[in-house]
This record gives structure tokens, C-alpha cells and sequence, in this order.
């Protein structure tokens, strides 16, 4: 029951999510993002599931609102644990309640303190939760969101440094069973402390909202943050998930601890990865293998993966070393362009299918738990038939748009491959990506095939370009197109909401919250005055308000004529 102490004052409002109510200031002076809804409904489903794992060896059976009618959690054992162990009459955590022997939880950037609230109302077998914040107004908002919801007994605001906080939790060796880190832009700098606070076996979870840096727009700040570069290509989205999951792998194996993917997520403008962290020498050595330089085509878009270790089996073990290559020559042999070298890049799979066939289950058990629930069956639906052994995707329009022709449809193209005997997938990153373990030579051939039946216009085509060079090459494979019975997925059969419009308009990140408060300009207000000037008004209305650079400089030839303002500052 919510507490009725923590009134609103004067410009603060009211914000409901999930089972929580929470107050918050109008004024931007404590960060929150209604868009990140999507991301906390999908971290307490996930917290759940990672809640039953965790504990059913303990004895603590984890029971949802209506599961008990259906006949409690789902039945399938953990990894690692025995059933047949368990006390005959298990303890019963239930949500709302501090579970004795239940997970401690840490949300290191907690701000306003509404996901640790929605963690006590919402996820059942949680023993403790930390809330921490470094900012003093933050940290009495958390206080009062605390007392409003009735969760004092399970949430502790803290008015701390991330990561002294976590390096402090590592040296008393009271290590946190979950780690939270959503902060504003990179994780960058928390995730050291993290990887080391964390338990054996214990789930980190961290969110990337600094896209533009991770997506190949600043591949030089992507490597000082994240120890890789990224590149600009349409596998991007996909890419930031690899290039986070290897830094977290590269800074735990200096503590000899090795990260296990559980679910990895692009979503709207951020990633967010959940990974389980173990300590394990022999574990580690094996983490050069792992990961992988990307060797992307300027020109048609081909990539290449190259190892940077080697494991070979040797009697029961294995044997490490070094990878030879590279897998490309100097120059694409499709289409005579240079290779960009990105990564190194986490090259294993992005997901745990057992673990996400768990969160599909539980969502199913628990219907209307959470507001978001059709895109996060959607999602996870499409996340569960991704291809888990092959990297990266090409795209319908990248691969029309190199060879100048109409773009075929996704059943088409899927058809194609899987009638030349290959695999392919779908990916949650995007929504017209083609996830395949056919090699680069199968694609174009197939695309070679597609030209034929829907002729390009050659004679406009530089004899130097991709396009021209790709088509000169007649195929080896004599691709069909004709509808294959397996080239619908069964998520787009079953019509789930995989990749849904923005419910409004500027749906995305929001400005950063200010020290000392004061309203922030509204965005949406910033973009009409600042952007597409011209394309919004041809006819120059409008622009006096800007200063005319070329005045300032004493040389606009216009004068009075001039459309922008020719006032001094």
C-alpha cells in the first residue's frame, strides 16, 4: 500500500509507472525519460526470471500475482541447480516482500529512485536494494518516493559516488547479487568498479544511451571509452551491442572474470546488455577467442570477421593461440574497395535462448503485468529466432541500393537463401535486416539473380563503381525467389508487435538534467528553431532572428537585403 506522506509541493507532479507513483519536479532538476519505461518493464521481467534461478536452490520459491492458480513458477531447472535438493516445502517470496536470503540489488544511478521502486512493488525475492545517487536533490527525492510507496523496509536511498560505493561493497566483500547501471550517456566509467562488486554468477546490467559514439560517428572516442572502434554501417546497432559486451569481458578478465550474455537489446536509441559475471582462470584464457576484428567494404558493405585468439581441443582441455588471417585481401574481391577495420568486437552469441524462452514464458503466465508487454513479447520473440552463431546482418535496401536495383521483399530474399540450402534470421535491431550464414559471395549472386529478373540500367552505372563491378561477375547459384515454406517467421505470422512507431512525436532522449534546476528548453521547441531553416522556410521567413555570420565578418554583400539579422549582439 502507498504511503500517504510525500505529498507534491509546488511545482513538482505526480508520475505513475507500472506499480509505482512517484513525485518529481516540473523543473529539470532530476533526470527521467518516459521513453526508458520500455527499458525498466523489461529489467524487472528479466530480474524475475534471473530472481528464480538464484534461488530456487536456496529453497525460495519466486511466485508472481495469478501464478498460484496456474501452479506457481515455471518448472524447468535452473543451470547448475538440482530440484530434487530443494527443502519439500519451499519458502515463498511473493513482490512487495523482503525475501530472507533473497538478492541485493544496487541501482548505482538512481535519480528520481523510480526503478527501485518498481523493483520492490513489482519483482518478487529481492532481500535489499540499494539506491544510490551523487546528487543531494536526487538523493531526498529518492527519500520521499521511498516513504510514498510503502518500501522502506526493501530500499535504502544512498547520497554516494557510483563507484566508491561499489569498490567499498567490493573491499567489506559484501559483493551485490544484481548491478544497475543506467546512466546519462556512457557507462564507461562505472563499469570497472562494477564487473569487481558484483557476485559469483551475479547479473550486471547496463545501458548505453551515447549511440552516435558507439554507432561509428566518433570511432576515436568509441575507443577510448569502450577499448574498440566502431564503424558506420548498417549492422551498427548490432555492432554497439558487441562493442559493449567486449569491454565488460576485457575489464573483467583483469580480475580473472569472464561475462556470460543473457539478453542483449537494442531499443529506440540505446542498448541495454544482461550479462552474468564469473571468476574462472582457465575461463578467461579462453575470452581472446571471443572476440574478433571487423573487416567492413567501403564500397558494397561486405564484411569479415577475424578471430583475434584461437582454442583448439587438446585431450580434455583445450590449447590457446594466436589466430591466423586476415580473411580479406588488400583490396574487396567483389567490388575492388578498401576494407575499414573496426572492433574487436564480442563474437559470441548475444543471448541465452534457454534464459529468453524463460522471460516468454513468465509474460505469458502473467498477463497485463506490465504496460509494455505486446512489444516485449514482440522483441523477445524475435530475439528467440535470431540466428545465435553468426554476427552482424545485411540489409534489404543495403544490398538493393549497392547494385542500383528495386529492393526485394523480406520473404523473397529469405526465400533465395533458404532454397540455396542456408540459414537465415531476422534481427531485433532492425527491422529489415537479414541475419545469414550464407557467405558474401551467396549474397551477391543472389542479388546478381535479382538484377536479371529486374534489369538494371547498366549504361548509367561508372564502370568504377561497386555496382558495375558486382554485375560484371555472372552468378554461380541460380537463386530461386519462389515463396519457401519456412521464409515467414513465425513472429511475423503471428502478427506481434516486433518493431512499433513511436507513440509520439521526438520520442527519444531527453535533455540532462541541471545542478541547480530551472526548466529546460522543451526540444521540440530547440529543433523547429535550429534545424532545416531553409527546407522549412523557402521563402526566408522567419530567419532575422539569427545573426548573419557573413556581417559579423564585415563582408555580406546583401545588405539590407540580407535574411538574416544584421543587429549587433
Amino acid at each position: 500500500p502507498q504511503s500517504e506522506g510525500g505529498a507534491p509541493e509546488t511545482g513538482e507532479t505526480l508520475i505513475t509507472e507500472g506499480r509505482a507513483t512517484i513525485v518529481f519536479p516540473s523543473a529539470n532538476e532530476v533526470f527521467y525519460n518516459p521513453v526508458q519505461g520500455f527499458n525498466r518493464d523489461l529489467t524487472c521481467a528479466v530480474l524475475t526470471e534471473f530472481a528464480r534461478l538464484q534461488l530456487r536452490p536456496k529453497g525460495i520459491r519466486v511466485v508472481l500475482p495469478g501464478e498460484e492458480e496456474l501452479g506457481g513458477s515455471p518448472p524447468s531447472p535452473p543451470e547448475g541447480g538440482d530440484p530434487l535438493t530443494a527443502p519439500e516445502t519451499p519458502r515463498t517470496a511473493r513482490p512487495g516482500e523482503a525475501c530472507e536470503g533473497g538478492l541485493r540489488v544496487l541501482e548505482a544511478l538512481a535519480a528520481s529512485g523510480l526503478r527501485s521502486v518498481r523493483f520492490a512493488r513489482e519483482v518478487p525475492g529481492l532481500g535489499a536494494i540499494v539506491a544510490s545517487d551523487c546528487s543531494p536533490r536526487a538523493a531526498a527525492l529518492m527519500a520521499r518516493n521511498v516513504a510514498r510507496n510503502g518500501v522502506g523496509e526493501l530500499v535504502t536511498p544512498r547520497l554516494a559516488d557510483a563507484r566508491m560505493l561499489m569498490y567499498q561493497s567490493k573491499a567489506e566483500r559484501e559483493p551485490f547479487d544484481v548491478i544497475d547501471l543506467d546512466p546519462y550517456g556512457s557507462p564507461a566509467p562505472f563499469l570497472d568498479a562494477a564487473v569487481q562488486a558484483v557476485s559469483e554468477g551475479g547479473l550486471l546490467c547496463v545501458t548505453c544511451t551515447d549511440m552516435a559514439v558507439m554507432a561509428g560517428n566518433s570511432a576515436e572516442t568509441c575507443y577510448s571509452k569502450y577499448g574498440a572502434v566502431s564503424l558506420k554501417g548498417k549492422f551498427c546497432h548490432e555492432m554497439a551491442l558487441r562493442i559493449i559486451l567486449h569491454s565488460l569481458d576485457l575489464r573483467a578478465n583483469c580480475y580473472q572474470r569472464f561475462v556470460v550474455p543473457l539478453l542483449s537489446v537494442s531499443a529506440d536509441f540505446y542498448v541495454r546488455v544482461f550479462v552474468r559475471v564469473f571468476t574462472g582462470q582457465a575461463k578467461v584464457k579462453a575470452s581472446a577467442s571471443k572476440q574478433a576484428l571487423v573487416f567492413h567494404c567501403v564500397g558494397c558493405g561486405s564484411h569479415h570477421l577475424q578471430r583475434l585468439g584461437r582454442a583448439t581441443s587438446h585431450g580434455s582441455g583445450f590449447k590457446y593461440g594466436a589466430a591466423t588471417g586476415p580473411p580479406v585481401g588488400p583490396t574487396c574481391e567483389f567490388c575492388q574497395q578498401r576494407h575499414q577495420v573496426g572492433g574487436p568486437v564480442w563474437a559470441e552469441p548475444l543471448h541465452d535462448p534457454a534464459f529468453v524462452e524463460r522471460v516468454l514464458v513468465a509474460l505469458e503466465r502473467s498477463p497485463g503485468r506490465f504496460s509494455t508487454e505486446p512489444r516485449l513479447r514482440g522483441m523477445l520473440s524475435v530475439i528467440a529466432e535470431e540466428l545465435s552463431d553468426v554476427p552482424l546482418y545485411y540489409t534489404l535496401d543495403g544490398l538493393s541500393s549497392t547494385i542500383r536495383s528495386n529492393t526485394p521483399s523480406l520473404l523473397q530474399l529469405r526465400s533465395a537463401l533458404l532454397h540455396a540450402g542456408f540459414r537465415v534470421s531476422l534481427s531485433h535491431a532492425c527491422r529489415n535486416a537479414v541475419k545469414t550464414d550464407a557467405p558474401p559471395a551467396v549474397l551477391w549472386d543472389i542479388m546478381r539473380c535479382w538484377a536479371k529478373l529486374h534489369p538494371v540500367k547498366r549504361e548509367r552505372l561508372p564502370d568504377s563503381s561497386p555496382a558495375a563491378r558486382i554485375l560484371s561477375v555472372e552468378p554461380t547459384l541460380q537463386a530461386s525467389f519462389a515463396l519457401h515454406e519456412d521464409a515467414n517467421p513465425s513472429s511475423r505470422k503471428r502478427g506481434l508487435k516486433r518493431f512499433p512507431e513511436n507513440p509520439e512525436a521526438f520520442w527519444g532522449p531527453k535533455a540532462r538534467a541541471k545542478a541547480g534546476g530551472g526548466l529546460s528548453p522543451s526540444l521540440q521547441d530547440k529543433r523547429e528553431r535550429l534545424q532545416n531553416k531553409r527546407t522549412q522556410r523557402p521563402d526566408g521567413a522567419g530567419l532575422k532572428q539569427f545573426p548573419c555570420k557573413r556581417f559579423k565578418e564585415g563582408t555580406c554583400p546583401r545588405g539590407e537585403q540580407c535574411c538574416y539579422s544584421h543587429e549587433p549582439p
